[in-house]
């Protein structure tokens, strides 16, 4: 009986570090599984992650495909991506002055 409530305590810490991270546009598996295997650390570590849609973006010269910044290798066409001259501004901005 006494496993039973610690599995539960470590899916909701799971639970809720998933949804942290989803909420912050990362993947809620991965943030699961960190938040679940590590339950306080995980946790800590997905509140204090970075907004993915603060991130900036860039255009693939090959394909026009728009990337985070960070991104070394384009997902749509595989060419390696160089730090570019210009940066496109966040997603969240970009909404921010459509709205």
């Amino acid at each position: 009986m006494e496993g039973a409530g610690f599995v539960f305590l470590l899916l909701c810490f799971g639970l809720a570090g998933g949804i942290v991270g989803r909420i912050k546009g990362s993947s809620f598996w991965i943030w699961f599984a960190v938040s679940f295997f590590v339950p306080f650390a995980g946790l800590l570590a997905a509140l204090l992650y970075r907004w993915d849609t603060e991130e900036p973006r860039r255009a693939c010269p090959t394909c026009g495909k728009v990337l985070k910044l960070h991104d070394a290798v384009c997902t749509r066409c595989g060419t390696d991506l160089e730090f570019p001259d210009a940066v496109l501004e966040s997603e969240s901005a970009a909404r921010r002055a459509s709205a």
